[in-house]
């Protein structure tokens, strides 16, 4: 595997109920805060290499935060995706983050645009790429990868913690094979992922996200599974901060046509289709995402 440089700094931040939530900083110590939410699967690194050099130079402080279940983030279900709010502003309480952006990636988008919606005083603007739509409640749409969902949740509601850390260690055992999977995964994806797992860069911040990520338990996406089948908590319409969305007009597992869905229900959004790119294409105009963010809110 080719290296890929570490965070700048990696720790916890106690949150409600005497839990923990795990992070890593790239960029610069003091500069202008972007918690960047990993997509499902995913996990505190799972930030492009381009973003991390942008922050460096660009006074930007970009923070990834593990989801309950993954990296050492204390294993948890929320009420509903709306419910992590809670946690997330004494994260940034601890972090002295009093303003900040974020952005969410597929599986981090609802969690990325419940930040906006319950914390409009201090979410300057909203970044998601190739985010998930609701299912259930006004905003609920059909189709794409997690059409799978509903039938998994049962199960998952029961399993997804022993399943977790069965995933973990299964991971350890294949860790000399992640990166010939990666590759197998890659050769099966559409023109676009295929490209972006095919650059060096991408394939090493991937398995290391993966690797470090995985090492203790893997519940996060499950969890993830389960919420994304019940009502979000929130509706579009509460998102009074500005959204920038991001979706390729090739997304082979959440169409394109749900980013159109969402942007429309948005008091303060655009949508920016990228052109022939599929899932994990948008990852790939790092550098665009984050001088966007840093022009939201003033």
């Amino acid at each position: 595997m080719s290296e890929v440089a570490a965070p700048r700094l990696e720790g916890t931040a106690a949150v409600r109920n005497g839990r923990v939530l795990s992070f890593a900083e790239f960029g610069a110590p003091g500069g202008a805060p972007i918690i960047w939410m990993h997509g499902t699967p995913g996990a505190r690194r799972q930030i492009p290499v381009e973003a991390r050099l942008y922050a460096e130079q660009h006074d930007i402080r970009l923070i990834g935060i593990d989801r309950p279940g993954i990296g050492t983030s204390t294993q948890h279900l929320y009420r509903n995706v709306f419910d992590w709010v809670g946690d997330l502003a004494l994260f940034a309480d601890v972090l002295e983050a009093e303003t900040f952006r974020i952005i969410g990636l597929s599986g981090g988008g609802p969690y990325a645009l419940a930040a906006g919606a319950g914390l409009p005083g201090r979410v300057k603007g909203v970044g998601v790429l190739g985010g998930v739509a609701p299912r259930k409640g006004p905003d609920a749409i059909g189709g794409g990868a997690t059409a799978l969902t509903p039938y998994l949740a049962p199960i998952l509601s029961c399993t997804r913690v022993p399943l977790g850390f069965a995933l973990a260690q299964g991971i350890r055992i294949i860790r000399p094979l992640a990166g010939p999977a990666l590759d197998a995964y890659a050769a099966v994806q559409p023109k676009g992922d295929k490209e972006i797992l095919a650059r060096p860069e991408f394939r090493a911040m991937f398995l290391d996200d993966l690797l470090n990520g995985a090492r203790f338990q893997v519940s996060a996406p499950l969890a993830d599974v389960v919420l994304f089948t019940r009502p979000w908590g929130f509706e579009a319409s509460e998102v009074t901060v500005p959204v920038v969305w991001w979706h390729g007009d090739k997304d082979h597992i959440i169409p394109h046509r749900h980013g159109e869905h969402m942007v429309e229900r948005l008091p303060e959004a655009e949508l920016r289709t990228v052109p022939g790119e599929s899932h994990l294409g948008t990852m790939g105009f790092a550098e665009e995402i984050l001088e966007t963010l840093m022009s939201l809110g003033g």
